[in-house]
């Protein structure tokens, strides 16, 4: 499928206590650079955030940022790890056995000692520290906002591949072109080879069977079928990848280097000035294309 790699979307989602906004955009890169702006206490929804892009995108240099806020008060809950309190009481006990305090542990040293108590919000991830409500409302929004820039990409790649397949028929064009100017070339080389044969003396050319063996061999350098055969074959690969499913910047790319390959290697063989003119021709396509794939995801 041909999908641009630029696109921007903008979503928003309000809640009775809830208000999410996530922005993102994204411009070309080779691979998939994914770039986060998320506050500090959202900070644990931010992989979650990252594994939603890499779920839809494969490339692109995508830039996200999000904002999201709570207007309602939250229900605190304390949380004391019984264990390591325990813990910690026996070794001050076993300290105070020793001599080196005295007292008990009070409440003020509970609260100093790391570790023992946490205060958050009631319903809250462990992880995140967000509640579970607004961490919903987080991904559905950044979801959607995805969804909407690969929508705007979508859009902006059918241009692009209207825009590509005319250059894949112009090279297809010039291809042909130069089958039939190799044909001409190949021609006109066995009647200069001939002539120049018949010229020579008696007793040069006196194998003939061996003589017409040489011009087939000499003419057979410069026959592009190989070449012209490879060469639609990867204008049909192309068509196939960009009427597939999947994205096929690479590929693409891939593709545009095999291409101009195989129009260096026509060029190498076929004569003539036309012949030329339309190698560089279909160079200067190839490159233009190239550009464009540079766009496509």
């Amino acid at each position: 499928m041909i999908r641009s790699m630029t696109g921007f979307a903008s979503v928003g989602s309000e809640g009775d206590d809830e208000k999410v906004q996530v922005t993102i955009k994204s411009v070309n890169h080779r691979f998939l650079d994914v770039a986060l702006k998320v506050p500090q206490s959202l900070g644990g929804v931010e992989a979650r955030v990252r594994a939603l892009i890499q779920q839809k995108l494969t490339r692109g240099r995508v830039e996200l940022a999000l904002l999201a806020e709570s207007t309602s008060v939250p229900e605190w809950q304390v949380v004391i790890d019984d264990v390591l309190l325990e813990r910690l009481a026996a070794a001050v006990e076993a300290v105070r056995a020793r001599g080196l305090v005295s007292g008990s542990l009070s409440a003020s040293d509970v609260l100093r000692l790391p570790g023992v108590l946490d205060i958050r919000p009631h319903g809250a991830e462990a992880a995140a520290g967000v509640a579970v409500s607004l961490v919903v409302r987080i991904e559905e929004t950044v979801i959607r906002a995805i969804d909407a820039l690969i929508e705007m990409r979508e859009t902006e790649g059918r241009f692009l591949g209207a825009d590509l397949d005319a250059r894949l028929a112009t090279i297809g064009g010039y291809v042909g072109d130069l089958e039939r100017e190799a044909a001409i070339g190949q021609q006109a080389l066995e009647a200069r080879l001939r002539e120049r044969l018949a010229g020579l003396p008696a007793d040069l050319r006196a194998d003939t069977v061996a003589v017409a063996q040489e011009v087939v061999r000499f003419i057979s350098r410069s026959d592009i079928d190989e070449e012209v055969v490879r060469m639609r074959s990867h204008l049909d690969h192309w068509r196939g990848l960009a009427a597939g499913p999947e994205p096929c910047g690479r590929k693409l790319d891939f593709l545009v280097q095999e291409m101009n390959r195989e129009i260096n290697t026509m060029g190498s063989k076929v004569e003539g000035a036309r012949a030329s003119e339309l190698v560089i021709a279909a160079k200067a396509e190839l490159e233009r294309i190239r550009e464009q794939t540079q766009n496509v995801e």
